[in-house]
């Protein structure tokens, strides 16, 4: 006799891994926040010396672990330390700086998702 095995579970489980495919597809493809623009924006030179340092991100960063400084060309810190996401728009990451003289100041940043995911980079601009 011949035994004829037929798995009907088989189907189901080829949907349920369909599912899940599509379920995880779109959170994978926000893995990591990078930045949309700054304020001043990257590359930049300006008349007037900002008063506060913007960078705004395609994704939601995690406070506790999202930073911001201002160096200047000596490569000292001139922010006042008080790097910050927004409370009002976890998008934006944010330095307050003193009034600052002529020069190149380099921003650096270091943010994590709200995802988990790491990203760091940097950008200068330059006061008249």
């Amino acid at each position: 006799m011949k035994a004829i095995w037929r798995f009907p579970e088989r189907g189901a489980l080829a949907a349920l891994l369909i599912l899940l495919c599509l379920y995880i597809a779109p959170h994978v493809s926000f893995a990591h926040a990078y930045p949309e623009h700054a304020d001043p924006k990257v590359g930049s030179m300006v008349a007037v010396a900002p008063s506060v340092v913007r960078i705004w991100f395609d994704s939601a960063l995690e406070p506790l672990f999202s930073t911001i400084s201002v160096k200047n060309q000596s490569g000292e810190i001139v922010d006042k330390g008080d790097g910050r996401v927004d409370a009002s728009d976890p998008t934006l990451l944010e330095a307050s700086v003193p009034p600052l003289p002529s020069g190149t100041y380099r921003v650096i940043w270091d943010v994590v998702a709200r995802d988990g995911h790491r990203t760091t980079g940097n950008f200068s601009f330059t006061i008249k």
